[in-house]
């Protein structure tokens, strides 16, 4: 029987349960993979709270991974057995074999490992809507990356440098500052010691930058405000310190006319055309190698809960892969 991660009920790492289940056949629509390599997320560490829910206890663990298809349900076209593919929105890729749904699931091109589509589906495509979307980059732009040093920061920083923009970084630690300008950052704030938003105006010449990414929440809010220019763009696409309280919209009237987002990754991948466009840019842009992917650990799936371990003590940087 294979093997997968699951969660009999919510609470801290020992939550999480290695153990045998039985093969699944997939339904109308739905792939079989046998992965080779699994993506680790921040989102896992809330669901294995409980602060975001699953449909139901016991569940397994995981979003993202990459594989061989090795079954293939009914109605299914554009797939064969024995083909590499990858996802970002699954459920339950902490296993052996994973059943995904085949509009999530994308072929990985030559010359992109599994163990890298793996390590950049979730964040690399969240990068993408991030740098292309959310605000679009442009050259001569001067932006703001919260946890620059982090899973996606290091894929954003890299690609919005690729883009001619000049990055400014915070990061938590002196290593981390230095494994952020490695990645494209030409300045880099270490945020406990210093006041982050004055630096960003000190950098700017007081003009402050378009467009503050921020995955870390509560920490950094609301000093990202006035980081900002008149009219520029607050992006809230994470909570790794905590939440951000309710604010009073009025903040952003005062500040300049301020825009602030709250958009997700599963919303720019809702269609078959936008996955395949956002992923066509992402893996572009990765073999090209104008965009290397930072996979800084490997780890057993049986050794799940030391992942989480690291992952909550914020000791990880850049990517995390789990081989099956």
């Amino acid at each position: 029987m294979p093997k997968a991660i699951r969660v009999h009920e919510y609470g801290g790492p020992e939550a999480m349960s290695y153990e045998d289940v039985p093969t699944a056949e997939p339904g109308p629509g739905q792939l079989r993979i046998r992965q080779t390599a699994i993506g680790v997320n921040f989102i896992d560490v809330y669901f294995r709270k409980g602060a975001y829910k699953a449909a139901s206890l016991p569940f397994t663990l995981g979003k993202e991974g990459a594989g061989e298809v090795a079954a293939i349900g009914e109605g299914v076209t554009g797939f064969r057995v024995g083909e590499r593919v990858a996802y970002a929105g699954a459920v339950g890729t902490y296993a052996e074999e994973v059943i995904v749904e085949a509009a999530g699931t994308v072929h990985v091109p030559d010359g992109v490992s599994d163990e890298t589509a793996a390590a950049m589906m979730l964040k690399g495509l969240t990068a993408q809507y991030l740098l292309r979307r959310t605000y679009r980059v442009q050259k001569g732009d001067t932006i703001l990356f919260h946890a620059a040093a982090g899973g996606v920061g290091l894929i954003a920083t890299q690609w919005a440098k690729h883009l001619g923009a000049t990055v400014i970084g915070t990061v938590g630690s002196q290593e981390k500052a230095e494994l952020a300008r490695a990645h494209g950052c030409d300045h880099v704030i270490l945020y406990r010691d210093e006041d982050f938003a004055a630096r960003v105006k000190e950098i700017t010449k007081g003009a402050g930058v378009p467009v503050v990414y921020d995955g870390v929440g509560k920490a950094t809010f609301p000093a990202s405000l006035d980081c900002l220019r008149p009219f520029g763009i607050f992006a809230s696409f994470g909570a790794s310190s905590g939440p951000i309280d309710a604010f009073d919209i009025g903040i952003l009237a005062q500040k300049g006319s301020l825009f602030a987002t709250r958009p997700t990754l599963f919303t720019h991948i809702a269609t078959r055309e936008l996955l395949d466009a956002n992923a066509a840019e992402l893996f572009d842009v990765v073999k090209s190698g104008a965009v290397k992917i930072p996979i800084h650990s490997r780890a057993r799936l049986a050794d799940a809960a030391q992942v989480h371990r690291d992952l909550e003590a914020r000791k990880t940087t850049g990517s995390t892969v789990m081989i099956p």
